[in-house]
């Protein structure tokens, strides 16, 4: 029992590391086929994994910006600290929620869109078509789509901080009670620049984590249909914890 017990430890460990392995060499790869960049196929994907993803995240993040609020007004009202929920709910946007959630959402939709594709074009036998006529699959495939979510999952969180800071606004304003300049003055007194720069850089970190999960796991996808059902949502859940991990460690770095 504790061999077999030990044996699966082992054996997961292993597949776990060779994945984290051929994800490396993949993104290796991918820098070295940028000089080959289709520059023209690079604005396609950036228009439709960024332009198109816009209204579900700023949704996502109003409601976020809006809860957080509610949650904390009256607490700090109690307190009398009414004058530091903005600077709060903006520096929590800023560093956390907005890169994050943007993250998330942009992994459950782009990661999700990027992994089928590749994958339906592995099991239709596209990728091996692409080969024959001497073009590489990573330079015509995964370097467009590694550029688009690089450049832009930061400007989707840079909207996510603006519209949060709105939704935090209006909850302060029409439901806590909280005038509006003591809102706007406690952003001005609390947040500083490194508050959005730091999360604009966890963002760059998170759009080529799902660029490059996504494109992993279309181009390894196999046994038809199924597969690429499979893949696309390992592609996602691997996405994801990699965004929750990565974020730890940036967070350690850029907020010490």
């Amino acid at each position: 029992m504790l061999v077999a017990l030990l044996e699966s430890f082992g054996r997961r460990a292993l597949q776990l590391f060779e994945t984290a392995g051929q994800i490396v060499i993949l993104f290796v790869q991918t820098l070295q086929q940028m000089r080959h960049l289709n520059i023209r196929h690079a604005i396609v994907q950036m228009s439709h994994l960024g332009v198109d993803s816009l209204p579900i995240v700023l949704l996502t993040v109003l409601f976020t910006g809006m809860v957080l609020t509610v949650q904390t007004a009256h607490e700090f009202i109690k307190y009398g600290a009414q004058s530091s929920v903005g600077g709060v709910v903006a520096i929590a946007m800023g560093r956390e929620l907005s890169p994050v959630l943007s993250g998330v959402v942009v992994a459950g939709r782009v990661g999700a869109a990027i992994t089928a594709e590749i994958g339906s074009m592995k099991v239709t036998e596209q990728i091996d078509a692409l080969r024959v006529m001497a073009t590489d699959p990573v330079a015509y495939l995964v370097a467009p789509r590694l550029v688009a979510c690089v450049f832009m999952v930061p400007v989707l969180v840079v909207f996510a901080d603006a519209i949060g800071v709105v939704g935090g606004y209006l909850v302060a304003t029409l439901y806590a009670g909280i005038g509006s300049f003591t809102y706007i003055n406690s952003i001005k007194v609390f947040a500083v620049v490194n508050d959005i720069t730091g999360g604009l850089v966890k963002s760059m970190f998170f759009g080529g984590i799902i660029a490059i999960v996504g494109c992993y796991k279309g181009l390894t996808t196999a046994s038809g249909a199924a597969g690429v059902g499979r893949a696309t949502t390992e592609s996602v859940v691997l996405s994801i914890i990699l965004i929750f991990i990565s974020n730890y460690f940036l967070s350690l770095v850029l907020y010490r």
